[in-house]
């Protein structure tokens, strides 16, 4: 598995690319942003290690650039950072994880192959199309139309929809959907969940046929 570190801590990288590398992993490492970009531009990695406060280019700059370019690589954050909003801002940016420093190397070996096995099975689906109604997500392009007319999602809100889609027919509850969708141990009480099914509420046509149904109480579905 390759996997490119951007960090600009010596200290830090050292230890990554030591302790990743005797874990069996492909380390490269970007000290920079504008380094990071570069290498993204010219070889596939199979996971993205990102620090915030980097010269230059930042975190969030870099991720902005990576998912607008079409680029879907997971991505774990790995930030002094730790306020819920720099974690949020984040996930919405399109990161799928988040680990405050200083954290425990084996959570990041765990954190790890969790998501690269989340992508693995998404990539072992038969079916590269997800539909409800006149609604249709292509897996592949990370396209969501409806009757034939794109609507345009922020990462998060596909991820979100993409997820509650792929569960049609099934009541997920918040707790499951904010473990899914944000990967990281959001206090339950949050609205965040219900915060974004508002915007993708807001976004959708419900007039002919109602997509997503709130179970009080539980959570919310998607069914045909």
């Amino acid at each position: 598995m390759n996997i490119l570190l951007v960090e600009d801590d010596q200290r830090i990288s050292n230890f990554l690319v030591k302790g990743l590398s005797e874990a069996g992993y492909n380390m490269t490492l970007a000290d920079s942003g504008e380094k990071a970009r570069k290498f993204l531009n010219d070889y596939d990695f199979d996971i993205i290690l990102m620090d915030i406060m980097l010269p230059g280019l930042d975190g969030m700059q870099l991720t902005q650039i990576i998912r607008f370019k079409g680029n879907y690589t997971p991505i774990i954050v790995l930030s002094a950072l730790n306020s819920p909003d720099d974690k949020i801002k984040m996930l919405d940016l399109g990161a799928d994880d988040y680990l405050s420093k200083p954290f425990h190397f084996e959570e990041l070996i765990s954190r790890i192959k969790a998501l690269t096995r989340r992508n693995k099975l998404s990539y072992q689906k038969d079916s590269k199309l997800l539909s409800c109604g006149n609604i249709v997500i292509d897996t592949d392009l990370y396209k969501v139309t409806q009757n034939g007319t794109d609507i345009e999602f922020s990462p998060t809100e596909y991820k979100l929809f993409a997820f509650l889609m792929e569960n049609k027919n099934k009541v997920l509850s918040r707790t499951q959907i904010l473990h899914a969708v944000w990967g990281i141990d959001f206090d339950n009480s949050t609205n965040v969940v219900d915060v974004y099914i508002s915007y993708i509420r807001n976004k959708i046509d419900e007039n002919e046929q109602k997509i997503i149904h709130t179970v009080k109480g539980t959570g919310y579905l998607i069914k045909d």
